[in-house]
C-alpha cells in the first residue's frame, strides 16, 4: 500500500480508481464493510482502491481538544488500512484552505483532477464541503456529468442487530470500561500503539519499574488504571498494569500511558508495542505522599493479576 499526501504530490499511477472518503477512526467493522466494497468493485473494473483520510480529522481542526477523543493515532490508522489490503491511502491536510473548499469544488479538484475517480464509495451518511452541504445526492448528480459512479452503503449494525456501528458508541464503550463490546464492533481488542520512550524513572524509584508511552493526542479515549496486555515486537505477549493520566500524586503533567510489565525486566526502550486494554480498575487520583501512591500501585497490581487470570480462563 502506497501513502499519498496532499494536493500538491503526484495523484496515483492510474487511469483512474474506486475511492471512499471518511475519518476512519477506528477502522471499525462498519469501516471494513464499505472498504469490503471499494476492493471488490477495483477490483472488478480493473482499478486500484484508494481511501482518502483527513489530518487532522476536521473536528480537531474546528474544535481543539473539545473535540471527540480519537481512537488511533494516524500511524495506527494507515496501519490498519494497509491491513485491509487497499492499494492507496491518500492523507490530506486539513487546514483552513481545505475547509473553506465548497462541495463542488471538493468534487473537481480533489476527486476528479487529482484522484480520476471512476467509482465512489460512502457511508449513508456522508457529508463534505463547507457548511457540510455535499451529500449523495449531490456526488451522484455532478457523477453523471463527470464521469464516475456513486454508491452508498448500509449502514452496519452491531451484534444485537438494532445499534449502529460507529466510532461514537466505541467511544462511549471505552468510557464504560466494555472492552468487550468494544472488540465486538472494532472486530478486534482495542489497542494503543507506540514507541517505548525515557521517562522520570518515577515508576522505578517506587519499585514499579514502566514502560511510558506517548499518547500523541488531543484527548484520551481512556483515563484511569487498566489490566492490559502487551504486545512486544518479538511477537511475545506480557500481562500488566497501566495508567493513563496526568500522575496528579508527583506533579502535574501531559497525559502519557504507563504500563508496568509483570515478571519482565528486559529492555524495550525504542521498541514500538501495542497495549490491549482488558479490564478499568479504577479512576485516576491524587494521593497524600508516595508511601500511599505505592501502596495503591501495589493493590492495583494485584487486581490486574486477578483480573487477567480469570479473562485467560
Amino acid at each position: 500500500m502506497r501513502v499519498l499526501r496532499g494536493l500538491h504530490n503526484p495523484g496515483p499511477e492510474a487511469e483512474g480508481c474506486v475511492v471512499t472518503i471518511g475519518n476512519f477512526d477506528g477502522v471499525h467493522r462498519g469501516h471494513q464493510a464499505i472498504l469490503e466494497r471499494v476492493k471488490a468493485k477495483a477490483t472488478e473494473l480493473g482499478l486500484p482502491s484508494l481511501v482518502v483520510v483527513f489530518e487532522p480529522q476536521p473536528l480537531e481542526y474546528f474544535n481543539g481538544s473539545d473535540a471527540p477523543a480519537r481512537l488511533m493515532t494516524l500511524r495506527e490508522k494507515i496501519s490498519a488500512l494497509r491491513d485491509q489490503g487497499l492499494d492507496y491511502v491518500f492523507c490530506l491536510k486539513f487546514d483552513q484552505a481545505l475547509s473553506t473548499f465548497s462541495a463542488d469544488r471538493f468534487i473537481e479538484d480533489v476527486l476528479v483532477q487529482h484522484l480520476g475517480v471512476r467509482y465512489l464509495v460512502v457511508g449513508d451518511d456522508f457529508r463534505f464541503g463547507g457548511d457540510r452541504e455535499g451529500d449523495f445526492a449531490l456526488l451522484r448528480e455532478r457523477g453523471k456529468t463527470l464521469g464516475f459512479e456513486v454508491e452508498n452503503t448500509p449502514t452496519c449494525l452491531d451484534d444485537n442487530g438494532f445499534d449502529r456501528v460507529s466510532s461514537t458508541r466505541i467511544r462511549a464503550a471505552l468510557a464504560e470500561g466494555e472492552f468487550e463490546h468494544a472488540a465486538a464492533m472494532l472486530g478486534k481488542p482495542y489497542t494503543m500503539s507506540a514507541r517505548v520512550v525515557h521517562g522520570q524513572a518515577l515508576g522505578r524509584n517506587l519499585g514499579f519499574p514502566t514502560a511510558n508511552l506517548p499518547l500523541k493526542r488531543l484527548r484520551s479515549p481512556l483515563m484511569g488504571v487498566y489490566a492490559v496486555r502487551v504486545h512486544l515486537a518479538c511477537g511475545r505477549s506480557v500481562d500488566g498494569v497501566a495508567n493513563i493520566g496526568c500522575k496528579p500524586s508527583v506533579g502535574q503533567f501531559k497525559p502519557n500511558l504507563e504500563v508496568h510489565l509483570f515478571d519482565f525486566d528486559q529492555n524495550i526502550y525504542g521498541e514500538r508495542v501495542g497495549v490491549e486494554f482488558i479490564a478499568h480498575l479504577r479512576d485516576e487520583k491524587r494521593f497524600d505522599g508516595l508511601d500511599a501512591l505505592k501502596a495503591q500501585i501495589k493493590l492495583d497490581a494485584a487486581q490486574a493479576r486477578q483480573c487477567l487470570q480469570q479473562h485467560n480462563n
